[in-house]
């Protein structure tokens, strides 16, 4: 028996066999790769990126799309890279010559899945004084049977053009909305890199500042750092779309995720942000991440304390806008008893309460009624009195001995929380303190200690209607 083939029975059978590839499935798979078409749009920007582009321009019109950058180009070796599927140059590589970056690129299959979009697309390339064109025609590769090879034409070189590289997408039969791929560029591009800008139709693609309150965070692992900031929006704009926080891969997002934050009701609408943990693997798609891999795991284990935090302080700010409108509605029920006491001065237990001649509002110069009048009347006959070297009450020779004061006694002061709301107000000639805190829900209501009045923010009642 030979080396390389084996007998059995009268044949002689060969101990290897060949892996083929169909030429079909190539493009089935480049089709297949992407659930949306825009991701397409993505794919080639990030392409530029890894290239120490400075500069992409993307324009897109019914007939076509094209992607014009400014970075390194190619030369007929690197040409045959970017046409090499599963090539290593990444990965031995995985930071840019120029400016360092993390390299996007993984598998060398992305630029295949054009073809779902369009039945041809064309790279024009130049680096240093090689300039050359590939042009990739679906109809005319199926057609080549086992022929693998695309037709490349080398060209001059234009003096007044420098390095970088064109894919022009031609012949499309999918529909591509302006709108949408800007959104898409936002999340998987990063267009706030230094020394990178994307421009779509001519127009710079900048990513909006959300406002609300920030919480930045910085953590470590044995894989590598996890960083980020999270935005606590304000209520009114919470929105349902685009739930969650963006997990981002060399600055590009493969997914978002609520970290169990959807048991949360409607607060967790509230919550957006961005993490970058570069060490995350992903799948072939960007979609999503290999999840039973120990770095996915420490990366949960990160985020479980970063959710944890955002709790604290969402709870936190809750609180503060419930003070705010605590704090305004006993201010509205302060102003309310003052005008009733000036409209109704019989009933008021205070003495007279200043008030203005106009019942529209609190405003303005007030004056007392007439016995107040009477009483400073009786004040300065006193006063006239001890000047003549006698008492107020001794006209016919006895003197007076006046009332004993009686001591007031001061209310039992008790301990607040820090999100107390407490309320001061001067009615006539007293001062009426209004304090509401959580005293628990099988507290009382309200209850009153000398001139401050307490309510419960725990009893059920106060719940039911700071509801309404």
């Amino acid at each position: 028996m030979s080396r390389h083939r084996r007998r059995i029975g009268t044949l002689m059978e060969p101990d290897t066999l060949p892996v083929r590839v169909d030429k079909s499935h190539l493009i089935t798979i480049g089709e297949r790769l992407y659930a949306e078409s825009v991701e397409l749009v993505r794919e080639l920007v990030n392409n530029a990126y890894d290239a120490d582009a400075t500069e992409v321009h993307v324009a897109i019109g019914d007939a076509e799309i094209q992607v014009q950058d400014n970075g390194l180009g190619m030369d007929l070796e690197g040409l045959r890279e970017y046409f090499t599927i599963g090539t290593a140059d990444k990965r031995e590589h995985p930071k840019s010559p120029r400016f360092g970056r993390p390299r996007i690129g993984q598998f060398g299959i992305g630029k295949f899945a054009t073809l779902s979009a369009c039945e041809r697309f064309t790279v024009c390339t130049r680096r240093g004084g090689f300039v050359a064109e590939v042009v990739f025609d679906k109809k005319e590769w199926e057609a080549a049977g086992d022929r693998w090879d695309l037709p490349l034409r080398v060209l001059p070189p234009e003096p007044a053009r420098g390095d970088g590289t064109t894919v022009t997408l031609s012949r499309l039969y999918r529909h591509f909305d302006p709108q949408e791929v800007e959104r898409r560029l936002l999340e998987s591009v990063p267009v706030r890199a230094p020394d990178f800008a994307v421009f779509l139709k001519g127009r710079r693609v900048v990513g909006q500042r959300l406002p609300g309150h920030r919480i930045p965070f910085l953590e470590g692992t044995v894989f590598g750092p996890v960083h980020g900031e999270i935005v606590i929006v304000p209520a009114h704009l919470a929105s349902a779309t685009d739930l969650g926080i963006e997990i981002k891969v060399k600055h590009v997002t493969v997914r978002r995720e609520l970290f169990g934050m959807q048991s949360w009701g409607r607060e967790a609408a509230r919550i957006r942000g961005e993490v970058h943990a570069d060490f995350l693997p992903v799948t072939a798609d960007r979609s999503g991440f290999v999840q039973d891999r120990d770095e996915y795991r420490a990366f949960l284990e990160v985020m479980d304390r970063v959710v944890v935090e955002v709790r604290r302080a969402l709870g936190h700010l809750s609180d503060r806008k419930e003070r705010q409108k605590t704090r305004q509605a006993v201010r509205e029920a302060f102003r309310r008893i003052q005008l009733a006491l000036a409209r109704n001065p019989d009933l008021s237990p205070f003495g007279p309460v200043p008030y203005a001649q106009t019942t529209g509002s609190l405003g303005g110069s007030g004056f007392v009624r007439e016995e107040r009048a009477e009483r400073e009347g009786g004040r300065e006959g006193a006063v006239d009195a001890a000047a003549a070297g006698r008492s107020p009450s001794s006209a016919n020779g006895v003197r007076s001995v006046p009332p004993p004061q009686r001591r007031q006694r001061r209310p039992r002061v008790r301990r607040l929380t820090p999100n107390a709301v407490v309320q001061r107000v001067r009615l006539g000639q007293a001062g009426v303190t209004c304090c509401l805190d959580h005293f628990g829900p099988e507290g009382k209501e309200a209850f009153s200690e000398g001139a401050t009045i307490y309510v419960n923010r725990d009893h059920p009642l106060y719940i039911r209607n700071s509801r309404r």
